[in-house]
């Protein structure tokens, strides 16, 4: 039996009045829902299927990718060219990043969200004819 792929990914945000529209404007897409349940609210957007859950009683510290847990969550981009064109869009936003890294498994564009969160875009390295 084969392992389902990922759906969806939700990350906890300190400040959803701050967060979501960085992710709007992220995304260049509005959010499809914004629900209180009471004990929680959430924010998702469809294009990436991706959402932001925010707590009235948020646990102390702050993201730290060498915490056991979330190391950082990374977007596919069809290749590199893509990748220098999101460099641009993170220029534009006023999203600073590392700028584009190249290793031989592929090319890979880091960046933090709001809270400190570590994002990436990410293309593989072109297959080599054998």
């Amino acid at each position: 039996m084969a392992f389902p792929e990922l759906t969806h990914v939700a990350l906890t945000a300190s400040d959803l009045g701050r967060s979501v529209p960085w992710y709007t404007a992220l995304f260049g897409a509005e959010p499809v829902a914004d629900v209180d349940t009471g004990t929680f609210r959430f924010v998702v957007w469809r294009r990436p299927s991706f959402g932001l859950h925010w707590f009235p009683d948020p646990a102390a510290g702050t993201f730290d990718e060498r915490r056991p847990g979330l190391d950082h969550v990374a977007f596919g981009c069809a290749d590199r060219a893509e990748i220098e064109s999101w460099v641009t869009r993170l220029d534009e936003l006023g999203i600073a990043h590392g700028g584009i890294l190249d290793e031989p498994y592929g090319s890979g564009l880091s960046f933090r969200d709001p809270d400190g969160i570590a994002l990436e875009l990410f293309a593989p390295a072109p297959r080599r004819a054998r």
